[in-house]
């Protein structure tokens, strides 16, 4: 295997905590792998290694020669006084004035025709984000690292992406909490797991069933090993006074020592969750009428004539592109904005448990971790609120840690603790996945269905989607509607294809899209070429060994029959060689016909 990137002994830690022990993994050409692992496991740490921005404490990071890397970073500054204008920066030298590439990808990621020559700085953070993401992809690296790439993406972006990355024809590095997303474009998983790393070929699935295959081998190895120790043991404390056992208890002393020690493995921390529910009588517990809503007089209603009932135990998705008032929809229903227009109705006494990215941004900063925690219910004894920080991962004095230093995903963990802590009828939950690992994703879903309440969720992931939802509410471009049906009927029926074409392009010449279309055949035979060239000189490899092959024969077979030991190991040993060499050859022409077929793709989507 080719080596892109080589991490060979790395050990890092910070203070006591090691993260990282000794680890080594090849990043091979054209390897698109998906790093997964616990949160706090180093995978961003990884990350910044890869990429120079830390040091290992030992060990080394090395690089194919003249290799460019792209990381996805959280810093962003930008220069240019358009979006199309700074979008272009990334663009590289060869396309610099082709910023059409520039608008397919920003269009891709949410960004409409309009936006193109507003201010960057007129967007949100997580249009920043996109925007970065953007450049990002235009300067195509030799390897791209992106860390949680989706998270301030909705479902139509990520659906794009997925595309763009499935034809992406070099190698990459993706951190993301969403497997569905991880399994449509990876070509393998590389999971931290105990200061370790383990590569597989394949997607995220390998590496937990392998992990969980050997932790089990390890666990039943390491109790045999301690039976058969304790067995000898005991021969020794028996008879090795014994003047006629004495050379039978020496033999069993070395015997022990020569039983390799296996550690117990350690209980490794995992989020908990059981949402506690509270019965109701009442079919009903939450009804709109006309609903309207905007955030300024100049604007046109951002909700219309919404009319939504919320049944005991539905199961409601609300989906639609970001800014079209999926979180403002959160926020009436809980009673945190007031309607512009019409009218929200509730049952007596309806308790509604509430996360939202607001309320994790507005976590008073002095208060501690268990103070929030009993805020919520203040019947909860002094034990009981440590038993959920405990779930939330903050064990003992953990819980006793102020706010104010704690990062955007532990206080996600405080916001989804106070809703442990408060039994409720109605769950509204506003992306609450985004600082999930993977492991955590899979718990927090099992404990969704379980909860016996009602549950109105907005989420970008189609994964969560598939499993909690029974019904949606759709925001389209100029409506919002209601679908009876689950996510992957919604899918079936036409689902998004009204929103997946693509926006319409400025006003251009016949002339000017006839040479855009020339630039890009003319880039793809440019790239192709070399690749193609490769197969023809491999395939003639193969076939020139293959006939060699078929020459030896007859001169085996005579050397066999004239019993010539010499010869008969000669052409033996040649027979192998070749088979080997061929299959080498086969292995070697599998991998540039793939990367050939990868940048046909592309480009075939490109045009």
């Amino acid at each position: 295997m080719l080596a892109m990137i080589q991490i060979d002994s790395v050990t890092k830690a910070y203070g006591e905590n090691t993260l990282l022990d000794n680890v080594s993994v090849i990043i091979g050409k054209n390897e698109k792998c998906g790093l997964i692992g616990r949160n706090g496991s180093g995978k961003t740490t990884l990350f910044r290694m890869i990429t120079g921005q830390e040091e290992p404490d030992s060990g080394s990071i090395t690089y194919a020669k003249n290799y460019r890397l792209g990381y996805l970073s959280q810093h962003i500054h930008f220069s240019k006084a358009s979006l199309l204008e700074e979008a272009a920066l990334g663009l590289t030298e060869d396309d610099k004035d082709n910023t059409y590439k520039a608008e397919a990808i920003l269009f891709g990621l949410g960004f409409q025709k309009q936006d193109l020559e507003r201010s960057p700085l007129q967007f949100s953070g997580g249009y920043h984000l996109r925007l970065h993401l953007a450049k990002l992809l235009l300067s195509e690296p030799d390897c791209l690292l992106l860390d949680e790439p989706t998270n301030y993406l909705d479902i139509l972006s990520i659906r794009w992406l997925t595309k763009f990355l499935k034809s992406w024809p070099k190698e990459m590095i993706v951190v993301s909490h969403d497997r569905q997303f991880l399994d449509e474009i990876i070509t393998h998983t590389i999971g931290i797991h105990r200061k370790g790393i383990k590569k597989f070929a394949g997607p995220t699935v390998a590496f937990f069933e392998q992990i969980a295959a050997l932790e089990t081998v390890h666990e039943k190895t390491r109790l045999a090993i301690e039976k058969k120790r304790e067995h000898l043991q005991s021969f020794v404390e028996r008879f090795g006074a014994k003047n006629t056992k004495a050379a039978q208890a020496q033999s069993r002393v070395k015997a022990m020592k020569r039983l390799p020690a296996l550690e117990t493995l350690c209980q490794i921390e995992n989020l908990y969750f059981a949402f506690p529910s509270i019965e109701t009588n009442s079919k009903i517990l939450l009804s709109t009428s006309e609903l309207a809503f905007r955030y300024n007089v100049q604007q046109t209603p951002l909700i219309s004539g919404v009319n939504l009932e919320i049944e005991r135990e539905a199961r409601l998705g609300i989906i639609g592109k970001n800014g079209k008032g999926k979180s403002t929809l959160l926020r009436l229903l809980f009673g945190e904005l007031t309607p512009l227009s019409g009218s929200i109705k509730s049952m007596n006494g309806l308790s509604i448990g509430y996360f939202g990215q607001s309320h994790i941004d507005s976590l008073p900063k002095d208060r501690t971790i268990e103070e929030e925690i009993k805020l919520a219910n203040p019947a909860l004894s002094f034990q009981e609120v440590r038993n959920i920080a405990g779930k939330m991962m903050f064990p003992g004095t953990m819980a006793e840690k102020k706010i104010g230093f704690l990062s955007g995903g532990e206080r996600s963990r405080v916001v989804l603790g106070k809703l442990l802590a408060r039994p409720c009828h109605l769950l509204l939950l506003d992306e609450p996945t985004n600082h999930l690992d993977v492991e955590s994703m899979e718990a927090f879903m099992d404990a969704l269905e379980e909860f016996a309440g009602a549950l109105c969720i907005v989420t970008h992931s189609e994964l969560v989607l598939d499993r909690l939802a029974d019904r949606l509410f759709v925001f389209r471009e100029d409506k919002q509607e209601i679908f009876l049906g689950t996510y992957s009927d919604f899918l079936q029926k036409g689902g998004w294809q009204e929103e997946e074409k693509t926006p319409v392009k400025r006003e251009s010449s016949l002339k000017d899209e006839k040479r855009q279309r020339a630039e890009l055949v003319t880039e793809r035979a440019r790239l192709l070429k070399p690749h193609l060239n490769k197969i023809q000189e491999l395939e003639k490899q193969i076939i020139a060994l293959e006939d060699e092959s078929t020459k030896l024969q007859p001169l085996l077979l005579d050397a066999i029959n004239s019993n010539k030991s010499a010869q008969i190991g000669e052409y033996s040993k040649k027979s192998k060689d070749n088979e080997r060499e061929i299959e080498r050859l086969f292995t070697e022409l599998e991998e540039v016909h793939k990367t050939a077929q990868a940048i046909k793709d592309m480009y075939e989507q490109k045009l």
